[in-house]
């Protein structure tokens, strides 16, 4: 089977499924949610995380690589995979969260008070988070991924679903970035750096505030222009250094 359409389909997989997994993390589990709302994460607006995405794929490949058997003992050989699955996935959150920081001057998320952060976007905590995550992929997922790909093999009709998948994320890809202009050209005029979650948390207490409708899959949809909550926000955002 075609490799780009296996990646394709991985990536489906990932995206929603990583959404699922943020969205009761943060229902339960995040300290930055301790009303226990539910909240829709990440920087798109509908139920999917490319981060994720991007992330299955990569733990997908690497897997794949245990056939070249660098260490002799099988377990330090898993060990050493799963280190490199850790890696990977850390590599991709940084990449994704320094490139928002550093083009667009929004904060996707913040590990400011995490031990051992670097510059707020990774730490050792989900770090080895990241690791756990592997070796579960690794013992319970990948098996089943590989019964998946069998599958889509024997039913490539569902190429369809996939090809619509993307369709509709590449529109919503087109939105937020949207969004993200806006929120850039604020953090320009006043020397800041916006915290995109941060900006959600404020839109939805207005709302609720206001005892107006709440739209899940559109967090930032108001009455008023986005720069006017921005501005109300402006002193809980941080100030860029200059050097």
């Amino acid at each position: 089977m075609n490799i780009f359409l296996i990646l394709a389909f991985l990536f489906f997989i990932g995206s929603v499924s990583g959404w699922v997994l943020e969205l009761f993390f943060r229902r339960f589990f995040s300290r930055a949610n301790p009303e226990r709302k539910w909240i829709n994460p990440g920087f798109c607006t509908g139920p999917y995380l490319p981060l994720y995405g991007n992330g299955l794929c990569l733990l997908y490949l690497i897997s794949t690589l245990e056939r070249l058997h660098w260490i002799a003992d099988p377990a330090w050989n898993r060990a050493l995979l799963f280190v490199c699955m850790a890696f990977a996935m850390t590599a991709i959150e940084y990449i994704a969260g320094i490139g928002c920081l550093k083009l667009a001057k929004v904060r996707l998320w913040d590990y400011s008070d995490e031990w051992g952060n670097i510059q707020g976007i990774i730490c050792p905590k989900f770090s080895l988070a990241w690791a756990a995550l592997g070796a579960l992929y690794y013992f319970l997922i990948h098996p089943r991924i590989l019964g998946a790909l069998q599958w889509l093999s024997e039913n490539l009709a569902f190429s369809f679903v996939i090809g619509l998948f993307f369709g509709v994320f590449l529109i919503d890809v087109a939105h937020s970035a949207n969004i993200v202009v806006k929120l850039k050209r604020f953090a320009d005029e006043n020397d800041v750096i916006v915290r995109y979650e941060a900006v959600k948390e404020h839109l939805r207490k207005k709302k609720a505030e206001a005892r107006a409708k709440y739209h899940f899959f559109r967090p930032f949809h108001t009455e008023l222009p986005l720069a006017e909550h921005l501005k109300e926000m402006i002193d809980s955002f941080e100030k860029l250094k200059h050097h």
